[in-house]
């Protein structure tokens, strides 16, 4: 069965410019099918080209008013507008020329077949640069993510220029070699900001797993064949060490004076709850709920956008202090994330407490008295707002550690040895 062809036509045509004594040139197609459509379209496609001296057949109206009539342009055998200016001429020339690329591109595309028009789509997708897709998923993605994954998504487009030393790199040139390319380059990358020396493996280990994690997209987006991110090996990262504070210790910390109370209530706030700082100093008291004898909070994490409805204790709503308005922050005037550390450790220190604790250590100390205590690992995730029981794992070996220490801490003064050899 013969194929039907749309006959796709190019034409070279004017467009007066309603300020001035020239016209510009522009090319226009038709029928134009495109996938989507249910109609031809009508392409027009401007040269960013003027003439002032073309000559008009006033023999061949093209469009009649009851107060003007215009006139269709002069051309010459070829088709091409006549002028009388020998620049204007020479822009008709490249005019009709653009106009023949233009005519070829649709006489060839109606001769491809399907899979072949598919693979030159494949061919244009593999020149496209991967940093430049890398950056737009970024946006596109995780325009309503939490500053800090955004943050770590630019920091790996800013690597990956880095990689390819401000060059592009196309999806023709990503395979296995590439990706362990990178790999090796990442765990020897430089820190960013004003700090000195190289990221951590733990941060390489992150800013690899969202080099994997824009390879998948752009597999799941067609840019890719294969899914090179499930051949990839990730970066193992080291078990870093959740510090916490012990019960009588956060008891100490309870009964000394702090210079800045908003600071002290929402870090003993944070060890009571768990919760980040980014959602307490988000806290409203709109999402603080009485429901018989029991306080809940019903918020949206700020780092997961997992919303969250949790009990907390009456001590816990005792540290909000006055309720205010339904809109009104809990605790306002919180110091953010980069204020909040000189003023933290002269409290600490005045406390004799002399571990760096930070602000999330509250957090760790919740997760870790909660299991120490009894409290099973399921419920611990849940009230910390893991997206995945194994990020609370961590937190159960500390407990076990505490366990083998306390077995180690009975002894009896004698030598179970000389038991046996009376026997």
């Amino acid at each position: 069965m013969k194929k039907a062809l749309a006959k796709t036509k190019v034409s070279v045509k004017l467009r007066k410019n309603e300020e001035h004594e020239e016209w510009y040139l522009y090319l226009e197609s038709y029928p134009v099918f495109i996938p989507g459509k249910k109609h031809p379209q009508r392409i027009r496609e401007y040269l960013n080209r003027s003439v002032s001296s073309v000559i008009f057949d006033k023999s061949r109206p093209a469009r009649t008013t009851k107060t003007s009539i215009t006139f269709k342009p002069k051309r010459d055998i070829n088709g091409i507008i006549q002028c009388r200016g020998e620049a204007d001429q020479e822009v008709c020339i490249y005019a009709d020329n653009v106009r023949k690329l233009r005519q070829r591109e649709y006489d060839n595309a109606e001769l491809y077949t399907e899979s072949e028009v598919k693979q030159a789509e494949q061919n244009e997708r593999l020149q496209t640069n991967f940093i430049e897709y890398f950056k737009r998923v970024t946006k596109d993605r995780h325009q309503n993510g939490s500053q800090a994954i955004i943050i770590n998504w630019i920091r790996v487009s800013e690597l990956l220029t880095k990689f390819a030393d401000s060059k592009a790199i196309p999806f023709s040139q990503i395979d296995m070699k590439m990706t362990e390319d990178f790999r090796r380059f990442i765990l020897n990358a430089p820190c960013g900001g004003n700090k000195k020396g190289t990221i951590s493996q733990n941060t390489a280990a992150t800013y690899y797993s969202i080099f994997k994690a824009g390879l998948k997209q752009a597999f799941i987006d067609g840019y890719l064949t294969i899914d090179i991110s499930a051949r990839v090996k990730g970066i193992q990262g080291n078990e870093s060490r959740r510090e916490h504070l012990t019960m009588e210790e956060l008891n100490t910390l309870a009964n000394t004076p702090c210079n800045n109370p908003v600071l002290k209530r929402s870090a003993l706030f944070s060890a009571l709850t768990g919760l980040r700082h980014c959602d307490i100093q988000k806290l409203r008291w709109k999402e603080i709920q009485k429901e018989d004898e029991t306080y809940c909070l019903n918020f949206t994490q700020q780092k997961t956008k997992g919303v969250e409805y949790m009990p907390i204790s009456e001590q816990a709503y005792q540290l909000c202090g006055e309720p205010g308005k339904p809109d009104q922050l809990v605790f306002e005037d919180l110091p953010d994330p980069s204020w909040i550390s000189k003023p933290l450790k002269r409290w600490i220190i005045s406390a004799g407490i002399t571990r760096k604790i930070t602000f999330h250590c509250f957090r760790h100390t919740f997760a870790t008295l909660q299991l120490a205590n009894g409290t099973d690992i399921y419920t611990v995730s849940k009230m910390l707002g893991h997206t995945n029981v194994k990020t609370t794992q961590i937190y159960a070996k500390v407990v076990d550690g505490k366990k083998q220490q306390a077995a180690n801490a009975i002894k009896l003064d004698f030598n179970p040895n000389i038991e046996k050899n009376n026997e």
